[in-house]
């Protein structure tokens, strides 16, 4: 319970910061509108595939081949934003002030870097479907298959954490995805984040707000959509309109729902790293102990206020 309500003081804490500075969630309302973009340009080459060479064995190949394609740039899309998050939260924290122009120009710096990441993912992605693929079976197969699944839900998580731990330090610090990698290693083994998930419980709270939000927009969104086929009697027009308006209104909650995680998330992990390197400066400066004179190294301010 205390971790709950640990995760909702961060998100008020986090939301004030965003309310200070408005340029702070702009890059998460950015990635939602090129993510749209990048999947309906990618859809067009891919209906076409479809179309002319169907089931074909080529056809088939060029669709995975796009699928992957469009499965990188998403995540192109998610780490450029979340970059330009990452960079805006820290000039807030240090500067008191978040630039947009500055965000750009990290990403500029670290676009190969932020490719890389992408790329890496994107084979993680086909790891953890290839695994997801051998789930099932009978006798011997069904434990492997079980394994398998372990496996694979195992694989996301991690990846997942160490993507949110990884940018903060390339964006940050301004290192190569490689450097970057063995810093998050370096701070994971000297339990340097032992407030992690267990103490903020900030994923059970996006999560819970992203799924009322969510099941809220559907709901509305059947309410409104079958009033609207009901007073029009069955007519065309009414489904048409009913249909469109519900998925309009059920698009919007989820939209919002999948704003505030990215940010609350990005934000959360931010400070979590800002910490850690401040109790690893500490260390290193005063013989090993966790801070000057023994006391405590304070947290960046959203973290420190909810601990």
């Amino acid at each position: 319970m205390e971790s709950i309500q640990r995760g909702f003081a961060f998100f008020k804490q986090s939301w004030q910061m965003a309310l200070a500075d408005h340029d702070l969630i702009k890059p998460s309302i950015l990635a939602m509108i090129a993510g749209f973009l990048v999947t309906l340009v990618m859809l067009v080459p891919m209906g076409i595939t479809g179309l002319v060479l169907g089931d074909s064995r080529i056809g088939q190949g060029l669709l995975g081949i796009l699928g992957l394609v469009l499965v990188f740039l998403q995540y192109m899309v998610g780490y450029i934003f979340s970059a330009m998050t990452i960079e805006l939260i820290y000039a807030f924290l240090t500067e008191g002030d978040g630039r947009m122009d500055k965000a750009w120009n990290v990403v500029r710096r670290d676009f190969w870097d932020i490719a890389s990441l992408a790329a890496v993912s994107l084979l993680v992605h086909m790891l953890k479907s290839f695994l997801e693929g051998r789930r099932g079976g009978r006798g011997g197969n069904a434990i492997f298959g079980a394994l398998a699944g372990w496996l694979a839900a195992t694989l996301g998580v991690l990846w997942s954490e160490t993507t949110f731990l990884v940018l903060p330090v390339m964006v940050i610090e301004d290192v190569s995805l490689k450097d970057g990698l063995q810093r998050v290693f370096k701070i994971v083994k000297d339990n340097l984040l032992l407030v992690g998930v267990s103490t903020v419980g900030v994923g059970f709270v996006t999560g819970l707000i992203g799924f009322l939000l969510g099941a809220t927009g559907i709901a509305l969104g059947i309410g409104v959509g079958l009033g609207i086929v009901s007073i029009s009697g069955g007519a065309t027009i009414g489904i048409v309109s009913g249909v469109s308006l519900g998925v309009l209104i059920a698009s919007v909650f989820i939209i919002i729902a999948t704003l505030i995680g990215t940010y609350t998330t990005t934000a959360y992990h931010t400070c979590l790293y800002l910490w850690a390197r401040n109790v690893e400066s500490a260390r290193q400066g005063s013989g090993g102990i966790s801070g000057q004179l023994g006391q405590p190294v304070p947290a960046p301010a959203p973290l420190a206020a909810v601990l």
